[in-house]
């Protein structure tokens, strides 16, 4: 019953870090890249979420509360996992260890992230291109964002072909194969959008 129980909470946590985080990621991403268009292109479009029908309820439920069993799951993941890097030095047993690593750093930056946004919105902030200026402004914030960024975006990316195992979609040794190249890819496009969206604020 408990390996049940675990199987399951296994796959909820694969399958949140995809629906709806994982969008949830992308939409984040392309907005912020709005800003290597100017001000104007950035400021249009943060306002256009900000002005979305029932935005907190959505924010709640469909954002936070996904995120923070994703996150309290893979806490206990990672400090579970057993890695055998000593003896099995393989490439996707790298990324198993990359996995865990980069969930907890991209933790990390996300709580400083939605204390540096959206809790500031709450006490009156507003966010735009000037606000983010300011945050880049300063040299370290910028490599702790570039470090941030990056390992959120390596952990979806990772995390595509453990869902794709986990749920049943690539099952051959071949299909896992495609599925590494497919995910390197998408770690290499999403990181430039990212890393764009950061230096059009500084």
């Amino acid at each position: 019953m408990a390996k049940n129980r675990e199987f399951g909470n296994r796959r909820l946590h694969s399958l949140l870090g995809v629906i709806p985080i994982g969008l949830f990621l992308l939409e984040h991403l392309v907005t912020n890249y709005m800003a290597t268009k100017g001000p104007e292109s950035f400021n249009s479009a943060a306002h256009f979420l900000e002005s979305i029908p029932f935005r907190y309820f959505l924010e709640i439920f469909i954002i936070f509360l996904p995120l923070i069993y994703h996150a309290v799951y893979g806490i206990y993941i990672a400090f579970t996992a057993k890695n055998n890097l000593g003896r099995f030095g393989f490439f996707r047993n790298w990324m198993f260890f990359l996995q865990r690593l980069s969930g907890i750093i991209t933790l990390i930056f996300l709580v400083w992230h939605v204390w540096s946004t959206r809790i500031q919105v709450a006490m009156g902030t507003e966010v735009d291109f000037d606000m983010m200026a300011e945050i880049f402004s300063n040299p370290f914030m910028v490599a702790f964002y570039l470090v941030g960024v990056i390992s959120t975006i390596f952990h979806f990316s990772n995390g595509l072909w453990s869902f794709a195992v986990s749920w049943g979609l690539t099952i051959s040794p071949k299909s896992q194969k495609i599925m590494t190249y497919v995910t390197l890819i998408i770690f290499v496009l999403l990181s430039y959008v990212g890393v764009s969206a950061i230096f059009a604020f500084v």
